[in-house]
This record gives structure tokens, sequence and C-alpha cells, in this order.
């Protein structure tokens, strides 16, 4: 028999084996965690739902319980759960071709890479490197940092983060990271690494200097509950680094593809950065990531053989972007993006017990009047609706960038209930601790990057 011969028979038997074989059983949410908690690395704590199936704004619990998504899985899907477009592109591009390593490129590869290059509105010269997080996508622009190294005379060993910055958990990407629980147990990390308060700009500038290297700054602060820097400070920060001759690096991994309304956060900030880091939303459930470098000098940092990816910028996961970039780019999705984000806001601002407001687009993160944002998440999940709490008092909404009016006034509707409900069980008094370790649940969860 041929090899073509033998696929073809493989192919045959494989598909009629799939007809009468499912891959995984139908169980209860209840008997999933059971098997849960006995075959996977405890990290996340013990998950809140087994969810199945998802189409749009909409996701389906193993008990058949529908809830409104409003955090996106972390503001990733940005176009919903099983966007036909984007999984057919997925499918098609699949069936064609799947992996090829580093060792080759693909049209869709260039493609997309040239499509970042133009939203981007990076000068000539700038390049794109792939891989397949953010938290990947950040360790290459560390790596870049650590090149721009200056002389032997001056070294430039200083890199500059903010505090309460998140941008990952792998080594270089934790360095970063403000948050000592995160960081302690796993030190010593990469060195170097000065962490400065948050929007104060005669903090940052003081703090630049010839020995940085460079300056990793969050447009909008995520984890932190949803924190733009104030106006003026991207500005500010781009004067310093390039008189001091540092890079200035972007982390737009949660609020870059279209998040605020805008490919970039940043891009109405009247700056040119060095580099920006983009993922989450840029492969609409699809994992990707990418470093984006500005101009040649800044590119030519990272040459061959200084970094690498098995898996970054596979032909499957370029389509997934590249489909994903078209559906926002052709349906006008920014725009709605940017009028459903006013809407919510302005929603929230009629509502009882919030207190400030935050954030652009479809990034949003609100406070409440007490410490009861956990048990909003609790509530939300009980009546149907996934919410995020980054703090004792903050709700975060990172929703799908589809989500259409209707569905934000279904949750504007449910709040005041929801809060409530979170209050009433705040007084109650607390339930003797069970005996078994405690978990995390996604109240606590953070981005994995």
């Amino acid at each position: 028999m041929s090899s073509t011969e033998l696929s073809h028979s493989a192919e045959g038997r494989i598909a009629a084996e799939a007809t009468v074989t499912t891959i995984v059983s139908s169980s209860s949410g209840a008997e999933w965690l059971a098997r849960y908690s006995s075959s996977l690395l405890g990290v996340f704590g013990t998950p809140q739902r087994v969810l199945v199936r998802g189409a749009g704004c909409l996701v389906w619990d193993a008990d058949g319980k529908e809830y409104l998504d409003l955090l996106g899985g972390i503001a990733v899907n940005a176009l919903g759960h099983a966007h036909p477009f984007v999984t057919s592109v997925i499918s098609s591009q699949l069936a064609t071709l799947g992996h090829v390593s580093n060792f080759f490129t693909s049209p869709t590869q260039i493609a997309l890479a040239e499509k970042l290059l133009e939203l981007s509105k990076a000068p000539a010269g700038s390049k794109v490197f792939f891989a397949n997080s953010g938290t990947e996508a950040v360790e290459a622009a560390f790596k870049l940092a650590r090149r721009n190294a200056g002389s032997e005379g001056k070294p430039r060993t200083k890199i500059i983060a903010l505090e309460g910055a998140f941008h990952g958990r792998t080594m270089g990407a934790l360095a970063l990271t403000a948050k000592e629980a995160y960081r302690a147990p796993f030190a010593p990390l990469p060195g170097g690494v000065v962490h400065v308060p948050f929007g104060d700009i005669d903090a940052l500038s003081a703090a630049v200097d010839e020995t940085t290297a460079a300056v990793f700054l969050e447009p909008i602060q995520g984890e932190a509950g949803v924190r733009p820097l104030p106006a003026g400070y991207l500005k500010a920060a781009r004067e310093a680094t390039s008189a001091a001759g540092a890079l200035l690096i972007l982390d737009e991994v949660q609020t870059g593809i279209g998040r605020t309304g805008k490919w970039l956060a940043s891009e109405d900030a009247g700056i040119v950065p060095d580099a920006v880091t983009l993922a989450k939303g840029l492969g609409g459930g699809f994992p990707v990531g990418a470093l984006v470098t500005f101009g040649p000098e800044t590119s030519a940092l990272l040459t061959a053989g200084q970094h690498g990816t098995t898996f970054g910028g596979n032909p499957v996961a370029t389509a997934a972007a590249l489909a994903t970039l078209h559906v926002l780019e052709n349906q006008d999705i920014l725009a709605h993006v940017r009028g459903v984000g006013e809407h919510l806001r302005a929603g929230l601002a009629g509502i009882a017990g919030v207190t400030e407001i935050r954030g652009e687009g479809l990034l949003i993160g609100f406070d409440l009047d007490a410490d009861v944002a956990p048990g909003v998440v609790t509530a939300g999940l009980d009546a149907g609706f996934i919410v995020n709490s980054p703090g004792p008092r903050t709700i975060r909404l990172a929703p799908p960038l589809i989500l259409t009016t209707e569905q934000a006034d279904r949750f504007l509707a449910a709040l005041p209930a929801l809060l409530e409900t979170a209050k009433v069980q705040a007084e109650q008094p607390a339930e003797q601790p069970a005996e078994q370790p405690a978990t995390t649940s996604i109240n606590a969860a953070k981005d994995a990057k």
C-alpha cells in the first residue's frame, strides 16, 4: 500500500470512528469538578463552573445553565464564542497546513505581520515577532530591552515598570509584575527591575537615566482595577526615555486589538513607542501573541539566533488572527465598541452603590461602596452573568466586542439586585471552614497572559 493510500485509509477509519466515539463523556458539573481536582495542578484552585459550549456572548455549563459572558475569557474572545467566520478559517487552515516550525514561514504569518504593522502605524523598518501568548510576547520584549545594553563604560541594566503592573507570570514578565504575592515564591527574579509609583510623572522622570534600558507601561492597568494612565503620561514617558536612550515598551496585551475602541489604546497619545506587545483578543480566542518593534534601530536589537519559538506564528494561529482582524475591520466593530462602552458606563453611573467608573471602550472597571466585589461575582454567576473582581470593591468587565446594547442592559438591570445580594451575604456570619485546602476562585483569579 502506498503512503497516499495509507493516509487515505487512516483518514477514512478516523472519520468512521468519530461518528461513533464521543471524545468526552456527558457528565454533570460536579462530576467534572471531581475529576478536575484529581487530574489538574491546583494553581487555579477549584473552577466555579464547567463550561461546555458558547455562541456569541453566551456560554453554557455542563448542567445546561446559560450565562452572559461579560469577561470574554479575560479580554480574549473579541468576537465572542464560536464565531462562524473565524472557526471556518481555522478549520480550513488546519485542513491545509497546520504547523511548520520556525525553519519555514507561511503566507498567513507574513500577511499577519504586514497587517499588524499597518494597524499600528509602524514606520518603515519595523518588524514583528510572533509568540503564543501575552507573557511570551513580554518575554521577547524583556530580551529586546536587555539588548539595549549601552556600552562597556556605560552599561544599561535598569528596567522600569509601574506599581500595580501586571505583565505576566513567566520569569522575565514576573520580574516586571509588581504584586509581591506573585513574585515572592519565585525569588530571585531577573534583576535590574525597578517599580515606580503609578501615574507619577515626576517619579518616572527621576528614575529614567543613562543606566535605563527600557520602561514598560500598560496604557490601562487591567489587573489593578482598570486604571488608565493620566493624560500626558505616555508623552512624558516618551520624552524621558528618548532623552536617556532608553526604550519605551507598551504592553497592550489586554488593551490592544479594539478593546478600547481603537486598535491600540495608546494610538492617540501622540507618540511612537519602541515596541508594543499584543495577544489576548488578537486570535479571537485562539492562542497567539506578538511583539511589534518600531523602526529599524529597535528592530535590529534582536538578531538571528537570539530568540525563537516552536509554535509561535504557526499557520493556524496567524490565520485565526487574520480572520479576527478582518471581521473587526470590515464590520466596523471598533465604532460599535465605543458606542456600547459609552452606554455601559452611562448606565453604571446611575446605579446606587457604584462610586467610580474607569476605562475605555469595552474594558471597564467600576468601584463599589463596600468590599463586596467577590460576592457580586458569585451572585452574578448564580444569576447568569460572568464578571470579575480584581479587587475587594472593584468589578471588571471585558466582554466580547460584539456585545449588544440589549445584552448590556440585561446586566445593568440585574446589577442592583446583585449588589444587594452580595451585601446581604457579607453581613451573614462566616461559616466554619471545611477541612480541606483553601482554593482560589474566579473572584481573585488574574490573567495568566
